[in-house]
């Protein structure tokens, strides 16, 4: 009698229609950070504005709409959905369009599509599936199967070239590998081997410009006007926000114009100069809550796949932050990626709600069995 008393009357709305209300409200956060500093970052051009909504609303609606769909769904279309993505990549090296010197695009004649985005949910789902298949943790044959099918993509996007986003599927492939129980044994030889490649990779399949990028990472005051003029800018803009910043719209390098691609790659920078040292944390505070909420949806998922996958979207998109705020500050080099959900942008932002949507689609349908 007390049991059937306590016991819930049902799913809540937001359950009903597999809404995460924690990780909406956050993401949701996220994004009017994102509006604020773009309307600054763009000049107070109100039309950037409007296009940054219209596709922050194509985005949620592809969140909405995978959130619907059952995970062993993506389960069974996991292998499908990463053949055709990995066939899509080949036809971009053979028949892809060029633009801005890099081949990324397949031209569908009504619009241009690019495929790397597809693999950045391709390549997490195909190894926890593959992965998923097996007892846990996997043996070492099965881990260099998982390697295959994450080395195959990388390589196809780095020749486009584009670094940033190979880095980003590289680590959502890995991730997976790492949740499934690798040893840190084994992490460690991938990692001697890892540094060992470097130097292949450095004569061989690294164009100029990366190169000038690295060395531009290592000492930008080296051409002060030319390559290193972005990091010292941005640099420059970070400093002077200080500990409480120069407040909304008030920023030298953004309003000045001194700072470059400032509402895309280079927006962290725009925010730290206006918003200071505690905006900053703020805004950390902010992505440390998405990413703890969907590590927590991965522990309490009820099935390896699930588990793995979970996990390996909410560490990629972790990596997104760490690599964006990363090269704005001067830690690392320049691989344009934009910083998640605040950069303004289209294509990205669709595959990562997405990502989110696959996440709600875990944490809500898991919630739904037990209630009944």
């Amino acid at each position: 009698m007390l049991r059937d008393k306590l016991k819930p009357n049902g799913p809540t709305l937001l359950n009903r229609i597999h809404i995460d209300g924690w990780l909406l409200a956050a993401l949701m956060l996220l994004m009017a950070v994102g509006l604020i500093t773009i309307y600054a970052a763009g000049g107070k051009d109100l039309g950037l504005i409007q296009r940054q909504t219209i596709r922050l609303g194509v985005a949620m609606l592809a969140m909405f709409v995978v959130a619907q769909v059952p995970i062993m769904l993506f389960r069974r279309v996991s292998i499908y959905f990463y053949v055709v993505g990995l066939a899509m990549l080949v036809a971009v090296l053979l028949v892809g369009t060029v633009g801005k010197g890099a081949q990324r695009w397949l031209d569908l004649g009504f619009m241009q599509f690019q495929p790397s985005e597809v693999m950045k949910l391709a390549v997490p789902m195909m190894v926890a599936w593959y992965i998923s298949r097996f007892t846990l943790p996997p043996k070492t044959l099965h881990i260099f199967a998982g390697f295959i099918l994450v080395i195959a993509p990388t390589l196809l996007i780095a020749k486009q070239p584009d670094l940033g986003t190979s880095l980003l599927i590289a680590s959502s492939g890995f991730f997976a590998l790492f949740l499934a129980g690798m040893s840190w044994k084994l992490i460690s030889i991938i990692g001697v081997l890892g540094s060992g490649f470097a130097p292949v990779l450095w004569f061989f399949l690294m164009r100029d410009y990366q190169k000038q990028r690295v060395l531009t990472f290592l000492n930008p005051e080296s051409d002060p006007l030319g390559s290193g003029y972005h990091i010292i800018q941005s640099k420059i803009a970070i400093g002077s926000g200080g500990i409480e910043g120069k407040g909304w719209l008030q920023g030298t390098q953004s309003q000045l114009e001194f700072l470059p691609e400032r509402h895309t790659d280079f927006i962290f920078a725009v925010f730290s100069e206006e918003f200071g040292f505690y905006g900053v944390i703020g805004l950390l505070l902010i992505y440390a809550a998405i990413v703890a909420r969907g590590m927590i949806i991965a522990v309490r998922a009820q099935d390896a796949y699930s588990k793995i996958l979970a996990g390996s979207i909410t560490l990629t998109f972790f990596v997104y932050v760490f690599v964006n705020m990363g090269m704005v500050s001067g830690i690392l080099p320049v691989v344009g990626v934009p910083l998640p959900l605040v950069s303004y942008g289209g294509t990205s932002m669709v595959t990562l709600l997405a990502g989110f949507g696959i996440l709600m689609s875990i944490s809500t349908q898991k919630r739904l069995l037990l209630r009944q």
